[in-house]
């Protein structure tokens, strides 16, 4: 077998492969429940910085951009957004939340994720946002 016939065959193999996968149905969900409560933010600062950074993930307002709908990033996507909403929601304030350590996690720069913050600008914070939503959180959520 030649050279050109084995990398032709692998080609093939991977179209099949990622045509395949996108029949999966996992990760194409795309709900956005109902906003019960939110938090009462301590400034209009803080509500943006928040939403900018943390919302399409941590709330029930997720924006879900084009890629999500593509396997196998929606499966990255989805798991993402359901397990962020189970720890913090925003829109789900009135339930019991994870909020021990928000506010080290973003302090450590931790959150938002390198994955989100590559696709989203909003998510790119620089020290002086950082400081602000750090200082906003702790203000708005009582620590």
């Amino acid at each position: 077998m030649s050279m050109k016939r084995i990398v032709l065959y692998a080609i093939v193999v991977i179209v099949a492969l990622f045509l395949l996968i996108q029949l999966v149905p996992y990760g194409r969900d795309h709900t956005n429940p109902p906003v019960v409560q939110e938090p009462v933010w301590d400034s209009p600062q803080t509500e943006a910085l928040v939403r900018g950074a943390c919302y399409d993930c941590h709330s029930n307002e997720s924006v879900w951009p084009w890629y999500s709908n593509i396997a196998p990033v929606s499966w990255l996507v989805q798991h993402d957004v359901d397990e962020a909403r189970q720890r913090v929601n925003f829109s789900e304030w009135n339930r019991r939340q994870d909020t021990r350590e928000i506010t080290e996690i973003v302090q450590e720069g931790e959150m938002p994720p390198l994955q989100y913050t590559l696709m989203h600008k909003s998510g790119q914070l620089t020290a002086a946002e950082r400081a602000a939503l750090v200082r906003g959180l702790q203000a708005s959520i009582g620590r």
